[in-house]
């Protein structure tokens, strides 16, 4: 089994807005400061998001998405990268493919783009209105986001939140628009109409039915803190590999805020070696996922 890749995600606002730890996404400094504490915790990735905006409103074309500064996003990649070496990863798969294609100008190592229908929905606090993201992401789309990626020398990270998105990341890979071994991040729990249930026998289905020749990351996005705990456990005895941070699951236990991310790394780094599984480094991670050094 290979050693354990934990993947880090500080920005909050719109999966957990009422955070008081998560500061607001125009503080590029603060946000890189995050990612450092958590590098240095023992996370080998960093799933970054940049300064961004989510629409008002869903717009002509159908889409509901983020808006990006790419200065932003430069800054915060230089300041992270001026401290530490981790694989960057830029989320924010809800961006537009012409976004999307812009920020790989700035070399990230991933870049996340959602295998399936986008259709998230977020209202941890029910007294208040919800904050919704929905887009398709028709085959040919996805097509011109691999291509992009070869093209530009960015490995793509498939986000999946059920089987479907296997089918399709099966698909690129007869075509060989995926190459090598392909990075997984399987989505569980997270709220929405792409929803996958929260519970040990929904994650195995999955493994169970992951494509050929690939590595998979596991997420968990649920409003029970304990049970996201529990779902990353399961993956890390399953072989898979973990995401924790603000976005994710800011909540060290059942109402008790996180003050860092770099405590939630901490904190599963804890449990995988209970579990006897060893952490990865940056280096190590980048071999195992198998990206350029």
């Amino acid at each position: 089994m290979d050693k354990l890749i934990i993947t880090v995600t500080v920005d909050s606002s719109m999966s957990y807005p009422d955070n008081p730890f998560c500061h607001s996404i125009e503080d590029v400094k603060w946000f890189a400061d995050e990612y450092i504490r958590a590098v240095n915790a023992g996370a080998s990735i960093c799933h970054v998001h940049g300064v961004h905006w989510l629409e008002d409103e869903v717009q002509p074309d159908g889409r509901k998405l983020s808006k990006i500064d790419f200065n932003g996003w430069q800054e915060l990649h230089d300041r992270i990268k001026d401290k530490c070496n981790p694989i960057m990863q830029y989320g924010i798969a809800s961006a537009r493919m012409s976004d999307k294609i812009k920020l790989m100008n700035q070399k990230p190592d991933l870049m996340s783009y959602c295998f399936n229908s986008h259709d998230e929905y977020f209202q941890p606090d029910p007294s208040k209105p919800p904050k919704e993201i929905y887009a398709l992401h028709p085959r040919g789309e996805l097509k011109t986001f691999l291509q992009s990626c070869l093209d530009k020398g960015v490995k793509p990270e498939c986000e999946c939140f059920h089987t479907g998105a296997f089918f399709n990341v099966s698909a690129f890979q007869e075509e060989g628009l995926i190459k090598d071994k392909a990075w997984l991040t399987l989505f569980v729990s997270w709220p929405g109409g792409s929803w996958t249930p929260p519970t040990p026998k929904a994650l195995i289905n999955l493994v169970d039915h992951l494509p050929k020749n690939s590595n998979f990351n596991v997420s968990v996005m649920d409003y029970n803190p304990g049970l996201d705990w529990q779902i990353l456990t399961v993956a890390i005895i399953l072989g898979g590999h973990v995401r924790v941070g603000f976005e994710d699951n800011p909540f060290l236990e059942k109402g008790l805020y996180a003050k860092t991310n770099a405590e939630l790394v901490e904190k599963i780094v804890t449990i995988s070696k209970l579990l006897g599984r060893e952490i990865a480094s940056p280096d190590e991670a980048r071999e195992i996922i198998g990206l350029r050094n």
